[in-house]
């Protein structure tokens, strides 16, 4: 049954891989900010209270490395995107969202593919706070994407009219990577 759970090429990981592209930045709950700004009409700096106070939801997803591997059924608790999309109120022009984290790695995806459900800033994995390790105290979650799509250590969150490539992007990994397709690579 498992294996019906799996995107073509993807394995069931053997514990739980770490993957990031430097130093783990240390980033406690009482000093990150989250910066919002770019094509919106509200630009905001989030605190993670400012998160706790926002609407919360349990998303119970896998979550797919672009190496193979794939962790199944990983339960994450966080605030949607949709509701960080509300408060700042995106333009019109607004058609892409870049993400930069605290380690200085980058991505973006389409607005459209943020607005999906179970898309979220997640701040608990299996009912404990998000660690360090695994992106805490805030990353972002897009479990219909390949992980480097969920960027650890959420910084700032930029509304464009224009798409940006991030760090993987520009070195060759596809912008849409969709697991399902096995869209991997950008060539």
């Amino acid at each position: 049954m498992e294996d019906k759970k799996l995107p073509p090429g993807q394995r069931k990981a053997v514990g739980v891989p770490l993957r990031h592209i430097g130093d783990i930045p240390h980033v406690s709950v009482e000093t990150w900010r989250l910066e919002v700004y770019g094509e919106v009409e509200t630009p905001k700096v989030f605190s993670f209270d400012d998160l706790g106070r926002m609407p919360k939801v349990v998303v119970v997803s896998d979550f797919h490395c672009v190496e193979g591997w794939s962790l199944l059924d990983s339960k994450w608790e966080g605030t949607p995107f949709k509701a960080i999309v509300d408060v700042v109120k995106p333009k019109a022009t607004a058609k892409h969202v870049s993400f930069e984290c605290y380690d200085g790695y980058t991505t973006s995806l389409p607005l459209s593919e943020l607005l999906k459900e179970g898309v979220i800033l997640a701040y608990k994995l299996d009912d404990k706070p998000l660690p360090l390790e695994r992106g805490g105290p805030v990353r972002l979650v897009v479990p219909h994407k390949y992980a480097y799509k969920s960027p650890m250590w959420l910084r700032k969150v930029k509304f464009s009219s224009v798409r940006e490539l991030g760090y993987w992007e520009k070195h060759g990994y596809s912008d849409t990577a969709d697991p399902w397709k096995e869209d991997r690579r950008a060539w």
